[in-house]
């Protein structure tokens, strides 16, 4: 059964001093393990005289997929809070590196964590997080005289209109949540008395972060 997940709609990054030293976090949403590994690898190439590109990312709805590296950095002091930050925030399918140029002036453990944990949250911030909701893509075709009464008990919440198109009939076309789907549908037949045609088609995931709640 599908769940609802959050991620985030593109790359974004922020940048942080602390200390004479700069942390540059970027985050990407990503699909695959090998798209992670394929953005870490970018990061390593534009930053390649950074001292050092600490990585955290977790992938799939349950997150089944969570790594991270500290990248020289003192053990727990850098991919693990770059992970809890993620975490935290609920997010998935979702890469971050945190590129680090030393200043010269040592932060200790407790001000990498901090460093890590921050420029990562101001990245996120940066970013458009998106919800994605399992829903049923939905066609709604009927007569001019009806479509003024079904446009009107449409609910607010858990839909997500796309188009209307108006010719001989008037076609809805909607993204519907999955636990309203079925009820809507029986409303809908029985405020027509039937005289309405809806086609749905597969369960599919969908950003409704928009959507009035």
């Amino acid at each position: 059964m599908l769940k609802k997940y959050k991620t985030i709609l593109a790359q974004a990054e922020a940048e942080i001093v602390e200390k004479k030293s700069r942390f540059i976090a970027t985050v990407r949403p990503v699909k695959t393990e090998e798209e992670a590994k394929a953005f870490i690898e970018e990061m390593k190439k534009k930053y390649w005289n950074a001292t050092h590109n600490v990585f955290a990312y977790q992938i799939g709805e349950r997150n089944e997929l969570q790594r991270f590296s500290d990248d020289g950095e003192p053990q727990g002091t850098a991919g693990m809070p770059i992970l809890d930050v993620l975490q935290k925030n609920g997010l998935t399918d979702i890469c971050c590196v945190v590129t680090r140029y030393f200043g010269g002036v040592l932060l200790g453990a407790n001000g990498l964590v901090r460093a890590y944990s921050h420029s990562t949250a101001l990245a996120i911030e940066n970013a458009q997080v998106k919800v994605m909701l399992p829903c049923y893509p939905v066609s709604i075709q009927t007569d001019y005289a009806l479509y003024g009464k079904i446009a009107y008990h449409l609910p607010q919440e858990d839909i997500l209109q796309l188009d209307t198109i108006f010719e001989d009939q008037v076609e809805l076309k909607l993204l519907v949540r999955d636990s309203l789907w079925e009820p809507l549908k029986k409303e809908l037949i029985d405020l027509t008395s039937g005289q309405v045609e809806i086609v749905s088609g597969g369960l599919q995931y969908a950003d409704f972060s928009k959507v009035k709640k």
